[in-house]
């Protein structure tokens, strides 16, 4: 049996930021990974700083949104770990939901373009097949919770597993996945 090439781990964050008529903004990527697609805000952990993932989603809010979002109105959503992503890595995502509205306007970022989108036009647009069928799905569950209106109100919490290092049926990558945690 051959031993499974080993693949780098990188860590990221991703941000769910909502306006006040309940839309989330989204970032259509002019860049890899995900060239073309419609995904949450985000990045990298800096590593070499020692950075906290709510720092990262808080550093990331500023770079791409251009708000400051106190710590505090962080909520960590879910954890998503992606095995052989693209077959080029695998990720540890640590997902944020930022807690009451924030306003933004539609703009050009180096990363590609914020526009934002009703929940229910998400399905509609070009995302990364994992956020398709199983991210964005956990987030609408844990999203069922919340209500900004509600004082003390939070989303629920997920973690998944997902494994992308195996082949469909059809020969193009295929996925498993299992929820691991969810409240």
């Amino acid at each position: 049996m051959s031993t499974p090439k080993a693949l780098p781990y990188k860590l990221a964050c991703l941000c769910d930021l909502r306006d006040a008529q309940g839309r989330v903004l989204l970032l259509r990527r002019a860049r890899e990974p995900n060239r073309g697609l419609c995904s949450p805000i985000g990045g990298k952990l800096d590593m070499h700083t020692g950075e906290s993932p709510a720092q990262c989603a808080q550093r990331e809010i500023q770079e791409e949104a251009g708000i400051d979002v106190p710590i505090d109105r962080l909520h960590l959503m879910g954890l998503i770990s992606e095995q052989a992503y693209e077959g080029k890595g695998h990720w540890l995502l640590f997902y944020y939901r930022v807690l009451g509205a924030v306003s933004v306007s539609r703009t050009e970022i180096n990363e590609g373009t914020l526009e934002w989108f009703h929940p229910h036009e998400i399905d509609a647009l070009p995302l990364p097949e994992t956020d398709r069928r199983i991210i964005w799905p956990m987030v609408r569950k844990a999203e069922a919770s919340y209500s900004a209106q509600r004082p003390g109100s939070k989303p629920g919490f997920f973690t998944l597993h997902i494994d992308c290092s195996k082949p469909g049926p059809d020969g193009k990558p295929g996925m498993t996945w299992s929820v691991e945690q969810q409240s």
